[in-house]
This record gives C-alpha cells, sequence and structure tokens, in this order.
C-alpha cells in the first residue's frame, strides 16, 4: 500500500488562523490526502468534522500539548474521537539532565497507555535536542527502551540536522517507528525548504517509509525562501507525490 500525504498544518499557520475553513480547502486543492493538526483555532469538533468531510480530507494525526493531555485528558480525547483522529502526538519537550527526562518519559508512558486503552496511538515528535542537548545520549533511544505505549514520528530533517546517521539509526528503531516528517533542507542558511530543493536524500526516504510500511507522510515546512507557504506546500506535495510513485511502482 502507497503511503498517504499530509500536511502538518504547522506549516500555513498564519493562512489557518484567518479562515481556517480556507485553509484546509487550499491543502485538499494541493493534493494532499490528510493533515496533521496543530490546534483548532477555535472550532468545536463539530465544525472540524464538517469541514474534513465536506471536503474529503483524512486525520493523519493531531499534535497535542502534552499538558493539555495531563490535565485535560478525557476532554481532549472525546474531541479527537469526534474528528475522526486515530494517532496523536506529542510535538516537543526539552529537559536539562537526564533524570528529567526519564521521568517525563515515565508519565507519558502513562499517558500513552491509557491513550490505548481508548483506541489511539501515541507518538513522540523529535527535533535534534533529543539527541544533542545531553551529551553522549540518545534520548529517542531511551524512550523506546523504557517504555511499551510511546511510538516515534521521526522528523528526517531534525534527525539530519542533529548529525546522527539517519538510515542505520532508522534501522535501529524501526519498530517503534510508524510516522515520518517529511521536510527538505536548505544548506546556507540551513533550514526548511521544498521538497526536492534541498541536501536530503528524500526518495531514499520514501524508500525507507516503504520498508517500513509507514502508512502516513506528513509534509512539514517551517521557512519559505522562493514561495508563500500555501505555494510552497503545494509543490511539497506533488514532488513527494511524484517521489512516492516512482518508489511505489518498483516491486
Amino acid at each position: 500500500m502507497k503511503p498517504q500525504i499530509a500536511l502538518q498544518l504547522w506549516s500555513i499557520q498564519d493562512t489557518c488562523k484567518d479562515n481556517f475553513y480556507e485553509a484546509l480547502k487550499e491543502v485538499k486543492r494541493s493534493g494532499y490526502d490528510g493533515v496533521e493538526f496543530a490546534g483548532y483555532h477555535g472550532r468545536s469538533a463539530a465544525e472540524v468534522k464538517s469541514y474534513l468531510e465536506e471536503l474529503g480530507l483524512q486525520v493523519a494525526a493531531s499534535h497535542l500539548s502534552f499538558e493539555v493531555l495531563q490535565n485535560d485528558f478525557e476532554k481532549t480525547l472525546a474531541f479527537e474521537k469526534e474528528i475522526g483522529t486515530s494517532r496523536i502526538v506529542i510535538p516537543y519537550a526539552t529537559f536539562q539532565t537526564i533524570e528529567a527526562w526519564q521521568a517525563f518519559i515515565a508519565e507519558m508512558e502513562e499517558i500513552a497507555k491509557k491513550a490505548a486503552e481508548e483506541g489511539f496511538e501515541f507518538f513522540y515528535h523529535n527535533h535534534a535536542n533529543e539527541l544533542t542537548e545531553i551529551p553522549g545520549c540518545d534520548i529517542l533511544h531511551e524512550m523506546v527502551q523504557r517504555t511499551k505505549h510511546i511510538n516515534l514520528e521521526v522528523d528526517l530533517y531534525w534527525l539530519a540536522d542533529s548529525g546522527v546517521d539517519a538510515f542505520p539509526w532508522l534501522e535501529a528503531h524501526k519498530d517503534r517507528i510508524g510516522l515520518f516528517h517529511m521536510k527538505d533542507m536548505q544548506d546556507t542558511p540551513r533550514e526548511s525548504t521544498e521538497i526536492g530543493s534541498g541536501i536530503l536524500p528524500m526518495i531514499e526516504y520514501v524508500q525507507m517509509a516503504k520498508r517500513l510500511d509507514i502508512p502516513w507522510l506528513i509534509v512539514e515546512q517551517e521557512e519559505f525562501q522562493n514561495y508563500p507557504p500555501l505555494e510552497a506546500t503545494a509543490i511539497d506535495c506533488q514532488q513527494l507525490r511524484a517521489m512516492v510513485d516512482e518508489v511505489y511502482s518498483k516491486s
């Protein structure tokens, strides 16, 4: 099965703030199969669900803060169930000591276990800091070693940015990787750019996605050099779709 392609809506956050429905409409027009949410801009679950149904967009996942899940678990999951989410993702964390990380991982595992009982897959999304801020310690490795219910949404840009050799790392953690964030890298200055315009081996990442049977490839772009966000993310979708078609056409 080919993976479906979603847009992490943080990429077009200003458009979402201005007119959430029109933003989603543009995402569909750009060729995406679905979205990954990063907030709902004051809309109710019923409103969000109606937008998705009307436009024919699926929910790949939702980014939710750890604090929201910790403090308002039942209400938050009820919202996610109503809009059709089955994957919830913690988007970021940072701590200065291994002990603080371990305490956080233990708390996150408890929430992940409760989420699993409600039918959700639970993910943590990395940046570079998990691999760099505590010398000699790979916090993501620590995370999967210490837990059973936390999967990884691997942001391939940040994996590269951290200096890790990506493909051996992905192979070593393949049993817990369930989603990819697809984001290309401009070299100078180092920042995200349109897929296919940067220096990262994007087609090899798609080949790895095929090996790992990743169901969703989620596009995220955070900096824009040559195009406004809606144009850039449309290019991202077109480029990634072509790579997926090429990789998955080969047996």
